[in-house]
């Protein structure tokens, strides 16, 4: 099985609280990881190491076959990894279309590429493209963010608590992409606390302990093996 990112010794800390000891995990190309955890267990963190968002040690950060060790986030982000960041972060002032060309690029030449029309149909509330994007509707926000990160046509797509705090509804019309998108053939880390959650992308989750690594397995089944500890 190819591994598309290869994760190994992710240390960080916050002053002198560390807060990941020796996190390593991996995602094979085309697959759907979670990394799940409980709020504090170091997940977004372990995801700011990733892409370089905060200084780590003792890492090594493979990617494509290509070692991104140390890297600033641009140069992790134009390797292709696509980020959904846990609040959302889009331009409130900004029309929806607006926001998605901002971070419209193809570097390596996907074939289909994300166009305007292809997410639209993935997230249907980005079709009203004239109006002005509202933060204070989450609902809205929650598609938006997504829909920006593929428009960067990542190879891996990270999605860091993709559903916190959404309608029912809402939470399971972004499963249903993500779905589509498995389906697809995209690769895909996700990064929450629930399994119930981690469920709907049914492969292969890594359960956090306390800034480490955890249980690598098939989802539906209770065979995963002790990745890290």
């Amino acid at each position: 099985m190819t591994m598309l990112l290869e994760v190994s010794g992710l240390e960080a800390s916050y002053g002198a609280a560390k807060v990941l000891f020796g996190m390593e995990f991996s995602v094979p190309a085309g697959k759907v990881v979670t990394l799940m955890g409980r709020n504090g267990m170091g997940k977004t963190t372990t995801i700011r190491a990733l892409l370089g968002m905060i200084s780590a040690d003792g890492r090594r950060i493979v990617f494509d076959g290509d070692d991104v060790t140390g890297r600033p986030s641009y140069r992790v982000a134009q390797a292709g990894l696509g980020l959904v960041p846990e609040g959302r972060q889009i331009f409130p002032t900004l029309s929806v279309e607006e926001n998605l060309v901002a971070t419209s690029a193809n570097r390596h030449g996907a074939t289909p590429g994300w166009s305007l029309e292809r997410v639209y149909e993935f997230f249907r509330a980005c079709a009203s493209v004239g109006r002005t994007w509202a933060t204070s509707c989450r609902a809205a926000s929650s598609r938006c963010s997504p829909s920006a990160a593929l428009m960067t046509n990542p190879k891996l797509l990270i999605l860091d608590e993709a559903t916190e705090g959404l309608a029912p509804l809402v939470r399971a019309e972004i499963w249903t992409c993500l779905e589509r998108l498995k389906g697809e053939g995209q690769s895909i880390l996700v990064v929450d606390k629930e399994c119930r959650c981690a469920g709907k992308a049914r492969r292969r989750p890594c359960r956090g302990g306390e800034g480490t690594g955890g249980l690598v397995g098939d989802i539906r089944g209770t065979d995963g093996r002790r990745h890290h500890s």
